[in-house]
């Protein structure tokens, strides 16, 4: 038996920012290019991804890179408490949770999130993902970490194009 109550919850649209991330659900095909090492030229990278919705509040994205043994799954969520976006990132590579925090503006949602230095030092430092909706059928995250000036600098750009 249901209650109004439920019904009344059940019947309400999603906020704003579930229905955001839904758009990025389906199959995508990638292609871009990363820093893989300090110092070293970008190598480009080619793969899919795969995005489904986990119930009402999450999505779950699943990347394998053709080009390279990478593999990676990211979380996201929206947590309506603290109006803020909430997730995690897992890459086969690495054996680092990292762990997202961000906000959504316009077609652009920027996470925040820390994990081991580039200079592999034994170190942390802050990175920050950008995902960009460029349309229904493409999007685009970008991975960037601060320079010592402050300045945030881009080291990966994967561009994602739905599957036809």
């Amino acid at each position: 038996m249901t209650t109004e109550k439920q019904q009344t919850v059940s019947s309400a649209q999603p906020p704003a920012e579930l229905q955001w991330l839904q758009r990025l659900v389906g199959d995508w095909t990638q292609e871009g290019e990363a820093v893989m090492e300090p110092g070293k030229p970008p190598v480009k990278i080619t793969g899919t991804e795969t995005v489904r919705a986990f119930g009402d509040a999450w999505i779950v994205s699943e990347g394998k890179a053709q080009t390279h043994d990478g593999q990676h799954i990211i979380m996201l969520g929206y947590n309506p408490q603290k109006r803020r976006f909430v997730g995690t990132f897992v890459d086969s590579g690495t054996p680092h949770l990292w762990v997202y925090d961000g906000s959504l503006a316009g077609d652009t949602l920027t996470l925040e999130s820390e994990g081991p230095s580039m200079a592999d030092d034994g170190t942390m430092a802050t990175y920050r993902d950008v995902i960009e909706i460029v349309s229904d059928d493409h999007w685009v995250l970008r991975s960037l970490m601060p320079g010592d000036d402050g300045t945030w600098t881009e080291f990966m750009a994967m561009h994602q194009y739905r599957k036809k």
